[in-house]
């Protein structure tokens, strides 16, 4: 198969479909790669480094999306690589398609296969190509809560983990998933006060034995949402319905109650966001305030540490990547009903029920679509 790695084109995202060790894996196996001139740029990996694995070096994405067969990226299509994509390509990348219209009727449009890493399963119902991600964003958001809490950031002027004789800033996470875990992690390494809410049992269970008592858990609900905003310094919010939008779980109105210059990072963002007041930002201008309060939510907050993001990512794609070259894309689904559950879109069917549904497009089931 001929497999085509474009260089990412999103605000400050430096991470790359495929290292020069995944290339080689591939090529070793008969598949010819294709990567964009200056793709491995950010993170240290020149075209030299990727010649030498067996990939081809080509000038453009131009060229990149008219060779190959399958395009492997990191990032969502932009409107400008979506006109490139055509009925014979197979996208393999992350789409958070439910709250993006234009991105999902173009992909539509373009009657391609789109695969999204953030809906892959595996055999324990986990979503293993949207964890190490997760893990990323979920250790960066505690560091970029710290720094907004800094006064010259907008922040109260807080210290998270305070000094002796100064009690440290409280951190209150939303979910207690992946990126709820990760946030803990690096929140009581700082020495933070940690609350976190979840609605599973078995989730609050883990994490207070993990943390014995270090944390505290709570029940999420609305009543435990309004009472730990009021003496938070420091939100994370980590929902997630996996493909669906995020549910609105911050309202505006909560935002009066706050403790003036506290800090809302929202890692949902990319699913539309858990926060009414959220929208996405940059890590050009990652921050904004409504109502006395700071509002981080970057859209691509592993693009921060690229080098770290983009191997963890390639640990977890590069097996299926292998599959969908090895066997071609529809066989490759069909065989594998994990890898099925990241089809989106194909030949301008919408493959995946929650899309549909946000989106209000007709569902069509995958292996329907497939014609298996």
């Amino acid at each position: 198969m001929k497999i085509g790695v474009p260089r990412e084109i999103k605000n400050n995202e430096y991470r790359v479909g495929l290292v020069p060790a995944s290339v080689r894996e591939l090529t070793i196996r008969g598949h010819e790669v294709f990567i964009e001139h200056d793709a491995g740029e950010g993170i240290n990996f020149t075209d030299a480094h990727y010649e030498a694995s067996g990939a081809q070096i080509l000038p453009d994405a131009a060229s990149v999306f008219e060779t190959a067969e399958m395009i492997v990226k990191v990032k969502e299509p932009q409107a400008v690589e979506r006109a490139m994509l055509e009925e014979r390509h197979t996208l393999f990348t992350y789409l958070h398609l439910a709250p993006d219209r234009p991105q999902a009727e173009d992909l539509i449009n373009s009657g391609a296969t789109c695969i999204a890493y953030e809906t892959v399963t595996d055999s324990k119902g986990h979503l293993p190509l949207l964890a190490p991600m997760s893990e990323v964003a979920g250790r960066l958001s505690i560091q970029a809560g710290a720094w907004c809490l800094e006064k010259a950031r907008g922040g109260s002027g807080k210290l998270l983990g305070g000094v002796p004789g100064v009690a440290p800033a409280k951190v209150m996470i939303i979910g207690g998933g992946v990126v709820g875990f990760n946030a803990t992690q690096m929140a009581i390494g700082l020495g933070a006060r940690v609350v976190v809410l979840d609605r599973n049992i078995d989730v609050m269970r883990h994490l207070d034995e993990t943390f014995e008592n270090r944390i505290e858990t709570a029940y999420s609900n609305a009543h435990a949402i309004e009472h730990h905003l009021q003496t938070a310094d420091l939100v994370i919010g980590g929902v997630l319905i996996p493909g669906a939008a995020a549910p609105k779980l911050v309202r505006r109105e909560h935002l009066s109650s706050m403790i003036k210059n506290s800090v809302l990072v929202d890692v949902a963002i990319d699913q539309g966001g858990c926060f009414e007041t959220s929208r996405p930002t940059t890590h050009a201008e990652p921050t904004y305030i409504v109502d006395d309060i700071v509002h981080y939510c970057v859209a691509n907050m592993p693009g921060a540490v690229p080098r770290t993001s983009t191997f963890a990512l390639n640990n977890a794609t590069l097996p299926f990547v292998t599959a969908l070259a090895d066997k071609g894309t529809k066989q490759a689904l069909l065989d594998d009903p994990h890898l099925l559950q990241g089809l989106n879109v194909h030949r301008g069917m919408v493959t995946y029920d929650d899309v549909a549904h946000d989106l209000e497009y007709d569902f069509v089931p995958a292996r329907e679509a497939l014609g298996g």
